[in-house]
Protein backbone atom coordinates (compact mmCIF):
# COMPACT_ATOMS: atom_id res chain seq x y z
CA UNK A 1 0.00 0.00 0.00
CA UNK A 2 1.45 3.33 -1.06
CA UNK A 3 0.06 5.02 2.35
CA UNK A 4 0.59 4.09 5.50
CA UNK A 5 -2.53 2.84 6.78
CA UNK A 6 -3.21 4.35 10.88
CA UNK A 7 -6.68 3.48 11.56
CA UNK A 8 -8.19 0.66 11.25
CA UNK A 9 -12.38 0.39 11.33
CA UNK A 10 -14.81 -2.37 12.09
CA UNK A 11 -17.91 -3.47 11.11
CA UNK A 12 -19.19 -5.45 14.43
CA UNK A 13 -22.36 -7.82 12.94
CA UNK A 14 -20.73 -10.54 11.57
CA UNK A 15 -17.77 -9.54 11.54
CA UNK A 16 -16.67 -9.48 14.86
CA UNK A 17 -19.49 -11.24 16.92
CA UNK A 18 -21.65 -14.04 15.68
CA UNK A 19 -25.11 -12.59 15.92
CA UNK A 20 -27.13 -15.56 14.86
CA UNK A 21 -26.16 -18.10 17.56
CA UNK A 22 -25.81 -15.22 19.79
CA UNK A 23 -29.42 -13.70 19.66
CA UNK A 24 -30.99 -17.40 19.60
CA UNK A 25 -29.10 -18.85 22.30
CA UNK A 26 -30.16 -15.21 24.63
CA UNK A 27 -33.73 -16.19 22.83
CA UNK A 28 -34.29 -19.32 24.29
CA UNK A 29 -32.57 -18.32 27.26
CA UNK A 30 -35.48 -15.75 28.18
CA UNK A 31 -38.12 -17.36 26.42
CA UNK A 32 -37.74 -21.04 26.88
CA UNK A 33 -38.35 -20.97 30.79
CA UNK A 34 -42.13 -19.52 30.24
CA UNK A 35 -43.13 -22.35 28.35
CA UNK A 36 -41.98 -20.61 25.07
CA UNK A 37 -40.61 -23.20 21.83
CA UNK A 38 -39.79 -22.20 18.80
CA UNK A 39 -37.11 -22.02 16.07
CA UNK A 40 -34.60 -20.06 17.63
CA UNK A 41 -32.78 -19.51 14.91
CA UNK A 42 -35.18 -18.93 12.63
CA UNK A 43 -35.87 -16.53 15.02
CA UNK A 44 -32.79 -14.69 15.05
CA UNK A 45 -32.62 -14.49 11.26
CA UNK A 46 -36.02 -13.00 11.55
CA UNK A 47 -35.31 -10.30 13.64
CA UNK A 48 -32.39 -9.94 11.75
CA UNK A 49 -34.48 -9.54 8.51
CA UNK A 50 -35.68 -6.72 9.41
CA UNK A 51 -32.36 -4.84 9.75
CA UNK A 52 -31.82 -3.12 6.75
CA UNK A 53 -35.54 -2.22 5.89
CA UNK A 54 -35.48 -0.23 9.20
CA UNK A 55 -32.47 1.64 8.70
CA UNK A 56 -33.57 2.33 5.18
CA UNK A 57 -36.24 4.58 6.99
CA UNK A 58 -33.76 6.46 8.46
CA UNK A 59 -30.96 6.78 5.34
CA UNK A 60 -34.06 7.77 2.92
CA UNK A 61 -35.12 10.74 5.26
CA UNK A 62 -38.17 8.98 6.22
CA UNK A 63 -37.67 9.11 9.49
CA UNK A 64 -34.98 11.21 11.82
CA UNK A 65 -31.95 9.57 13.03
CA UNK A 66 -32.83 6.71 15.73
CA UNK A 67 -30.64 4.89 17.69
CA UNK A 68 -29.87 0.94 16.50
CA UNK A 69 -31.55 0.12 20.00
CA UNK A 70 -34.46 1.57 18.70
CA UNK A 71 -35.10 0.40 15.84
CA UNK A 72 -34.00 -3.25 16.95
CA UNK A 73 -36.88 -2.98 19.75
CA UNK A 74 -39.16 -1.68 16.83
CA UNK A 75 -38.43 -4.56 14.38
CA UNK A 76 -38.92 -6.85 17.78
CA UNK A 77 -42.42 -6.14 18.05
CA UNK A 78 -43.07 -6.83 14.44
CA UNK A 79 -41.80 -9.95 14.21
CA UNK A 80 -42.99 -11.21 17.21
CA UNK A 81 -46.58 -12.09 16.49
CA UNK A 82 -44.68 -14.33 13.64
CA UNK A 83 -43.65 -16.65 16.53
CA UNK A 84 -46.96 -16.49 18.71
CA UNK A 85 -45.47 -14.07 21.14
CA UNK A 86 -47.79 -10.78 20.87
CA UNK A 87 -48.52 -11.34 24.33
CA UNK A 88 -44.82 -10.92 25.77
CA UNK A 89 -44.99 -8.53 28.05
CA UNK A 90 -43.23 -4.89 28.03
CA UNK A 91 -40.35 -5.82 30.83
CA UNK A 92 -39.61 -9.26 28.35
CA UNK A 93 -39.68 -7.07 25.26
CA UNK A 94 -37.29 -4.72 26.80
CA UNK A 95 -34.88 -7.66 28.23
CA UNK A 96 -35.06 -9.81 24.90
CA UNK A 97 -33.98 -6.36 23.01
CA UNK A 98 -30.91 -6.17 25.17
CA UNK A 99 -30.42 -9.53 23.85
CA UNK A 100 -27.88 -7.75 21.26
CA UNK A 101 -25.74 -6.22 23.96
CA UNK A 102 -24.76 -10.13 24.63
CA UNK A 103 -23.58 -11.20 22.08
CA UNK A 104 -20.31 -13.45 21.38
CA UNK A 105 -17.40 -12.85 19.09
CA UNK A 106 -16.09 -15.12 17.33
CA UNK A 107 -12.93 -17.23 18.58
CA UNK A 108 -10.16 -15.22 16.59
CA UNK A 109 -11.67 -11.57 17.40
CA UNK A 110 -10.20 -10.62 20.81
CA UNK A 111 -6.99 -11.60 20.05
CA UNK A 112 -6.67 -10.23 17.17
CA UNK A 113 -7.52 -6.37 17.41
CA UNK A 114 -4.93 -7.22 20.22
CA UNK A 115 -2.20 -7.66 18.23
CA UNK A 116 -3.61 -4.99 15.23
CA UNK A 117 -3.29 -2.22 18.36
CA UNK A 118 0.13 -2.57 18.62
CA UNK A 119 0.62 -1.02 15.22
CA UNK A 120 -2.76 0.68 14.65
CA UNK A 121 -5.51 3.14 16.32
CA UNK A 122 -8.57 1.35 16.43
CA UNK A 123 -12.21 1.70 16.53
CA UNK A 124 -15.89 0.01 15.66
CA UNK A 125 -17.20 1.79 12.39
CA UNK A 126 -20.74 0.31 12.67
CA UNK A 127 -24.51 0.42 12.69
CA UNK A 128 -25.03 -0.14 16.21
CA UNK A 129 -25.56 2.75 19.13
CA UNK A 130 -22.67 3.55 21.45
CA UNK A 131 -23.89 1.64 24.16
CA UNK A 132 -24.51 -1.25 22.18
CA UNK A 133 -20.62 -1.31 21.23
CA UNK A 134 -19.49 -0.07 24.92
CA UNK A 135 -21.23 -3.50 26.12
CA UNK A 136 -20.52 -5.51 23.25
CA UNK A 137 -16.17 -4.49 23.57
CA UNK A 138 -16.96 -4.80 27.74
CA UNK A 139 -17.91 -8.38 27.24
CA UNK A 140 -15.60 -9.65 24.10
CA UNK A 141 -12.48 -7.45 25.14
CA UNK A 142 -12.35 -5.44 22.63
CA UNK A 143 -10.02 -2.91 22.74
CA UNK A 144 -11.53 0.42 21.10
CA UNK A 145 -9.27 3.96 21.37
CA UNK A 146 -12.78 5.40 20.31
CA UNK A 147 -16.09 4.01 19.48
CA UNK A 148 -17.28 5.78 16.41
CA UNK A 149 -20.10 4.63 13.35
CA UNK A 150 -23.88 5.57 12.92
CA UNK A 151 -24.35 7.38 16.14
CA UNK A 152 -21.41 9.74 15.73
CA UNK A 153 -22.60 10.28 12.17
CA UNK A 154 -26.22 9.87 12.77
CA UNK A 155 -26.81 7.97 10.08
CA UNK A 156 -26.63 4.69 8.77
CA UNK A 157 -23.91 3.01 6.82
CA UNK A 158 -23.36 2.64 3.56
CA UNK A 159 -24.18 6.16 3.19
CA UNK A 160 -20.69 8.50 2.82
CA UNK A 161 -21.13 10.61 5.74
CA UNK A 162 -20.75 7.59 8.23
CA UNK A 163 -17.06 6.74 6.67
CA UNK A 164 -15.56 10.14 6.60
CA UNK A 165 -17.11 10.98 9.84
CA UNK A 166 -14.91 8.63 11.82
CA UNK A 167 -11.96 9.66 9.66
CA UNK A 168 -12.79 12.95 10.70
CA UNK A 169 -12.61 11.71 14.27
CA UNK A 170 -9.22 10.48 14.04
CA UNK A 171 -8.23 13.54 12.11
CA UNK A 172 -6.97 11.12 9.63
CA UNK A 173 -7.67 11.36 5.25
CA UNK A 174 -9.66 8.45 4.56
CA UNK A 175 -6.60 7.30 2.40
CA UNK A 176 -4.92 6.61 5.76
CA UNK A 177 -7.65 4.25 7.34
CA UNK A 178 -8.80 0.80 6.54
CA UNK A 179 -12.30 -0.25 6.54
CA UNK A 180 -12.46 -4.10 8.53
CA UNK A 181 -15.46 -6.08 7.35
CA UNK A 182 -17.06 -9.65 6.06
CA UNK A 183 -19.24 -8.06 3.86
CA UNK A 184 -18.32 -6.51 0.31
CA UNK A 185 -20.89 -4.24 0.09
CA UNK A 186 -19.75 -2.07 3.02
CA UNK A 187 -16.38 -2.25 2.16
CA UNK A 188 -17.23 -1.30 -1.51
CA UNK A 189 -18.55 1.73 0.14
CA UNK A 190 -15.69 3.02 1.82
CA UNK A 191 -13.48 2.50 -0.54
CA UNK A 192 -15.47 4.82 -2.55
CA UNK A 193 -14.73 7.62 -0.02
CA UNK A 194 -11.25 6.63 -0.54
CA UNK A 195 -10.54 4.05 2.49
CA UNK A 196 -8.40 1.29 2.15
CA UNK A 197 -10.03 -2.11 2.69
CA UNK A 198 -9.72 -5.46 4.23
CA UNK A 199 -12.61 -8.13 4.19
CA UNK A 200 -12.36 -10.80 6.91
CA UNK A 201 -13.86 -14.14 5.60
CA UNK A 202 -17.16 -14.73 7.80
CA UNK A 203 -18.50 -18.33 5.70
CA UNK A 204 -20.88 -19.66 8.25
CA UNK A 205 -22.32 -15.97 9.14
CA UNK A 206 -26.22 -16.53 8.95
CA UNK A 207 -25.90 -20.61 9.23
CA UNK A 208 -23.52 -23.00 7.25
CA UNK A 209 -22.12 -21.58 4.39
CA UNK A 210 -24.09 -18.41 4.43
CA UNK A 211 -21.51 -16.20 4.78
CA UNK A 212 -19.04 -14.65 2.68
CA UNK A 213 -16.29 -16.59 2.23
CA UNK A 214 -14.48 -14.29 0.09
CA UNK A 215 -14.77 -10.68 -1.14
CA UNK A 216 -17.44 -10.46 -4.29
CA UNK A 217 -15.09 -6.94 -5.57
CA UNK A 218 -11.55 -6.36 -5.09
CA UNK A 219 -10.09 -5.24 -1.96
CA UNK A 220 -6.65 -4.28 -0.50
CA UNK A 221 -6.24 -7.52 2.05
CA UNK A 222 -8.03 -10.28 1.96
CA UNK A 223 -7.95 -12.21 5.37
CA UNK A 224 -8.98 -15.55 6.98
CA UNK A 225 -9.68 -14.21 10.49
CA UNK A 226 -8.11 -11.13 12.51
CA UNK A 227 -5.23 -13.23 13.32
CA UNK A 228 -4.71 -13.81 9.68
CA UNK A 229 -5.18 -9.86 9.15
CA UNK A 230 -2.81 -9.20 11.46
CA UNK A 231 -0.06 -11.03 9.95
CA UNK A 232 -0.57 -9.51 6.96
CA UNK A 233 -0.21 -5.90 8.17
CA UNK A 234 2.39 -7.04 10.40
CA UNK A 235 1.17 -6.63 13.73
Amino acid sequence: MAVAVKALFFDVFGTLVDWRSSIAREAKALLEPKGHALDWLGFADAWRGEYQGAMDEVRSGRIGFRKLDVLHRRNLDLILPRFGLAGLGEQERQNLNLAWHRLDAWPDVSRGLHRLKRRHMLAPLSNGNISLMVDLARRNDFPWDAVLGAEIARDYKPKPGVYLAAAEAFDLPPAECMMVAAHTFDLKAAAAVGMRTAHVARPNERGPGKGEAAPAEPVDIAAGNLEDLAQKLGA
